[in-house]
């Protein structure tokens, strides 16, 4: 049976609601995403950081690409927040450089750790703006008056030849290396952090968070179509991870939701590995 509760967090100036759900998808037994929203109860620091939402893809046999996406949103989520003072853009490089630096050293020092690795998709909100910052193949999608629109490129090997003119989009759907990635968390002793420059956001915003086991699964159209017939932030990723499991769910699936200016929602706990949904004010 599926319990839910209501919670309720400080008051502020910008309404935000947000749901994070993983699935380990039809084929894999284990989970190797993790996902995390974290909105500080400490007024300044809100005022000065906002809201953080994660979603990692973690790599490596043996669980350790679990490991590593869970040290992944452990470590950018305490980084990030250490120095209230810094800024918002260059204190998610850094969270996330020095996190990648951490996993490394933990998979070179222990052996079942070896060549673990993990993607990062991080979108911090602060009021009327947002920045996000990523590596690999995990992507941020921004649904607004009705349209979806990918607002990071992926890492990976195929997206180079889209970006060139060698393939489509439609193609490198389909695209025998479309799994291949150019940059990841952790795998080699820095990593190069893509951070976007500050952009506006405006109420009724719907921001999506996802690792590949979602984007390979459904198309964008599919994607679209869920988000306009779903308000709730909460029932969005539910519906999202169905989906895509029912196109296969070839992979561990995540889908992290923040919606700007919402109506109040429910946090629910299912059959799912994590269900996190909060509701705060920024």
């Amino acid at each position: 049976m599926l319990e839910t509760r209501k919670i309720d967090i400080t008051e502020g100036a910008r309404k935000v609601i947000a749901s994070i759900q993983t699935d380990p998808g039809c084929v894999r037994e284990a989970n190797e995403d993790s996902g995390r929203h974290i909105s500080p109860a400490d007024d300044t620091t809100r005022l000065t950081k906002g809201t953080l939402t994660i979603v990692a893809d973690g790599m490596g046999g043996h669980a350790s690409g679990e490991v590593a996406s869970q040290m992944a949103v452990e470590l950018i989520s305490e980084f990030y927040y250490a120095d209230p003072q810094m800024p918002a853009g260059e204190a998610l490089r850094e969270a996330i450089e020095q996190a990648s630096s951490l996993i490394y050293q933990a998979s070179t020092s222990d052996e079942q750790y070896f060549g673990m690795g993990t993607t990062v998709i991080a979108l911090a909100l602060l009021g009327d703006t947002a920045i996000s910052a990523h590596v690999g193949d995990s992507r941020l999608y921004r649904f607004r008056a009705q349209h979806l629109e990918m607002l990071t490129l992926d890492h990976s090997q195929v997206m180079e030849m889209v970006r060139h003119g060698v393939i489509s989009m439609e193609e490198a759907r389909d695209h025998e290396d479309k799994n291949v990635i150019l940059r990841a968390v952790g795998t080699q002793s820095s990593v190069e952090v893509e951070v976007s420059e500050p952009f506006a956001v405006e109420n009724g915003d719907l921001f999506l968070l996802c690792s590949d086991g979602l984007s390979d699964m459904l198309e964008d159209t599919e994607i679209e179509a869920i988000l306009r017939s779903e308000a709730n932030a909460h029932d969005a990723c539910e519906r999202l991870i169905a989906e895509a499991k029912n196109n296969g769910g070839h992979d561990n699936i995540t889908a992290g939701i923040v919606r700007i200016g919402a109506e109040a929602v429910m946090e629910s706990s299912g059959n799912v590995r994590v269900t996190r949904e909060v509701e705060a004010l920024v």
